[in-house]
């Protein structure tokens, strides 16, 4: 390989990583809250189920507890919490900024419910529905694959607009 081969390389792999900074807009559902006021922090702390089985219930955000990131509030269940966030907060937020996981596998922007979640290699991953949990699950490794690959040409689109389907939060309200 040339030098200039190995510079170009380097300036394509540089521009990758950057890139990949630069989250689009957040999904933010009529709560007025990212991740619909659940405290993102709090699911670190959450044991999680086997494939297959539910999730335990996210854990509802303050009104008064919050933080602003990517252009959206974050609402917390603890002040320590809100400052877990605030030293870290690209390792809390959820993945495709908040959008459904396996709905970027398929090539789009729909929301994440904060009820139907996953933590792999420490990111937090939400889908939209039961029924597209069992769809995720049937090939992670896959899906994931799927939705990093096409990540890269939708992250820039605006955030979906959409409610999430059959989903009462219990999170704070404005």
């Amino acid at each position: 390989m040339t030098r200039f081969s190995l510079l170009i390389a380097g300036a394509a792999t540089a521009l990758t990583l950057a890139s990949s900074a630069w989250a689009g807009d957040q999904y933010v559902d009529p709560t007025g809250y990212a991740v619909s006021g659940y405290d993102v922090v709090s699911y670190f702390d959450l044991e999680q189920a086997p494939i297959g089985a539910d999730q335990p219930k996210a854990i509802p955000g303050d009104k008064d507890i919050t933080a602003t990131y990517n252009g959206a509030t974050f609402a917390f269940s603890t002040e320590e919490n809100r400052t877990t966030f605030l030293n870290d907060p690209e390792k809390y937020v959820p993945q495709y900024d908040g959008h459904c996981a396996y709905g970027v596998a398929q090539g789009g922007k729909v929301p994440g419910n904060p009820n139907l979640w996953r933590i792999l290699d420490g990111k937090l991953y939400l889908n939209i529905t039961r029924n597209v949990v069992g769809f995720w699950e049937e090939d992670i490794p896959g899906n994931l694959q799927l939705s990093e690959a096409n990540w890269v040409d939708i992250e820039a689109d605006a955030a979906s607009d959409r409610p999430i389907p059959q989903f009462q939060s219990s999170a704070p309200v404005n």
